[in-house]
């Protein structure tokens, strides 16, 4: 894989796994449209596991072109984050398994009404894997250092 930006393998490592926002992916639908779609993610062994229903948007759009591209970024300042691109693989059999795991990275209790309506049919859940070949990380926050707002963290974003 190749790794561009300030960022060590490592250091994009830790903030992946520090970081319980969405990924935004950047995929391509069957009509030509590009579209970003933002899901939960889960970095393991080197990729990012999603989930969704298998009748998804996002899911018709890898089924058609695999390729696609992600980032994981704050929203609010000091700006960092990494952004990539890879091949994107839909796996029916670890969908179920992958939701649970993501409502637990996410804090939502199993109980809730959120999490009841998203496991109701675990047999339509797929998991999505998707393996970068390339990944750039960028972070923002000496040159912010004494700007406005600088010293704002958005939750679940490492410093």
């Amino acid at each position: 894989m190749r790794l561009d930006g300030p960022w060590s393998a490592a250091e994009i490592e830790a903030f992946l796994a520090a970081a319980v926002i969405p990924v935004r992916l950047g995929v391509v639908a069957p009509s030509g449209d590009p579209l970003v779609l933002s899901v939960w993610f889960l970095p393991e062994d080197g990729a990012l596991w999603c989930a969704t229903k298998a009748t998804s948007r996002l899911v018709a759009c890898l089924r058609h072109r695999p390729r696609c591209a992600f980032e994981v970024a704050a929203d609010a300042p000091p700006y960092r984050g990494v952004r990539g691109r890879g091949d994107a693989t839909v796996d029916p059999a670890q969908g179920a398994a992958v939701l649970a795991r993501l409502l637990d990275r996410y804090g939502i209790a199993r109980d809730s009404r959120l999490a009841r309506m998203l496991t109701k049919h675990p047999e339509r859940e797929v998991a999505i894997r998707i393996a970068p070949d390339r990944m750039t990380s960028w972070d923002y926050a000496a040159r912010m250092a004494d700007a406005v707002g600088a010293t704002r963290r958005e939750e679940g974003v490492p410093s």
